[in-house]
């Protein structure tokens, strides 16, 4: 049995969880927004499954509930945001409109997030840049779950990148993409449900390919095509930890659990304004692209897949199982179990 729950409704009551594992109304209201964003999404690995350990995080102090995100600009094309142990998307909100003013200015701009949390979905940050007209381009590294090409052990997150660019009419393309074979919430959810996964999703602790997710879980992820997709999770820590300057993934604490400190990773995002090379004419140039590849058979442009999901949500809502829901309603009503304490905050 399920209940279905609108958009408006999955906001306010991520919001309510939020607010009552003792996060402040700065830090819920973004983080609830982009919850609501991954169940239009139909990604809620990432959304509704995902938010009590978002509220466990605040109660453990891994998310410092309170914080208050600081902004500077140390140079023209530069917005630095100290996100402060805090979420990451109030820490985005706070700087996303002098990115915004620093592209058009310079045609180029680099937001930098540091001292930050899970990112979530790139694509809620990358698409609403590219509905200002700009390119985005996203990195965000994670704690380590993923072993590099060779390796047996998790050294890096799953470190995804994510890009977007508008569109004349209609929503921008996205292309959302981790360096691992697949996201980790997906092998998580396997081994949940106790079913197997496909031979090259993951490792297991002696370094061999595994279809048992419960192994998986005990051992690593595997990178996308081999040493391509650790040379670009590395590329993603350059950016995200010694660019952003936080913890690379080995050094980031767990994005599951309570038992250790906050993460502490960053997120750098990119914003190329185009009319700065190409004028006007960028948009008419673009559309030409995407018309053509659009016309192979069989082809769909990234993120079409999201789009028909996100048409459906807007206009039925999202269906929550009765075990999720008294869960979600639990933590709504009284807020995290998980015991509050003091360790690793700023």
């Amino acid at each position: 049995m399920s209940v279905t729950l609108s958009l408006a409704e999955v906001e306010d009551l991520s919001r309510r969880m939020l607010i009552a594992s003792g996060a402040s109304a700065l830090q819920a209201d973004a983080t609830a927004r982009s919850i609501a964003e991954a169940e239009a999404e139909g990604i809620r690995t990432v959304g509704l499954d995902y938010l009590p350990t978002y509220c466990d995080h605040v109660a453990c102090g891994k998310v410092v509930g309170d914080a208050v995100p600081a902004v500077s600009s140390p140079r023209a094309g530069t917005i630095v945001v100290d996100a402060r142990l805090g979420f990451c998307h109030p820490a985005y909100e706070a700087g996303e409109a002098p990115l915004i003013a620093a592209a058009r200015a310079n045609g180029i701009a680099m937001l930098a997030l540091i001292h930050s949390y899970s990112a979530g979905v790139l694509g809620w940050f990358v698409d609403r840049l590219a509905r200002e007209g700009l390119i985005a381009i996203m990195f965000a590294n994670s704690s380590a779950l993923m072993a590099p090409h060779g390796g047996a052990r998790p050294f890096f997150g799953t470190n995804p990148i994510a890009w977007a660019a508008p569109r004349r009419s209609g929503p921008p393309v996205v292309a959302d993409l981790s360096s691992s074979a697949v996201a980790w919430v997906k092998v998580k959810a396997a081994a949940r449900a106790d079913e197997p996964i496909p031979l090259g999703w993951a490792l297991d602790s002696e370094g061999v390919p595994t279809t048992d997710a419960a192994a998986a879980l005990a051992g690593s992820m595997a990178p996308a095509g081999g040493h391509k997709g650790s040379a670009l999770a590395l590329l993603v820590d350059v950016m995200a930890g010694a660019v952003a300057a936080s913890n690379f993934s080995h050094e980031a604490g767990s994005f599951s659990g309570t038992t250790d400190g906050p993460p502490d990773v960053g997120q750098v995002v990119l914003a190329i304004d185009p009319t700065s090379t190409t004028g006007n004419g960028f948009i008419d140039r673009l559309e030409t692209e995407f018309a053509a590849l659009a016309a192979e058979p069989g082809v769909r442009l990234p993120g079409d897949r999201r789009i028909d999901e996100r048409s459906r949500a807007q206009l039925i809502g999202v269906d929550v199982s009765d075990e999720l829901m008294a869960t979600l309603t639990a933590y709504a009503e009284h807020g995290s179990p998980v015991r509050p304490k003091q360790d690793g905050r700023r």
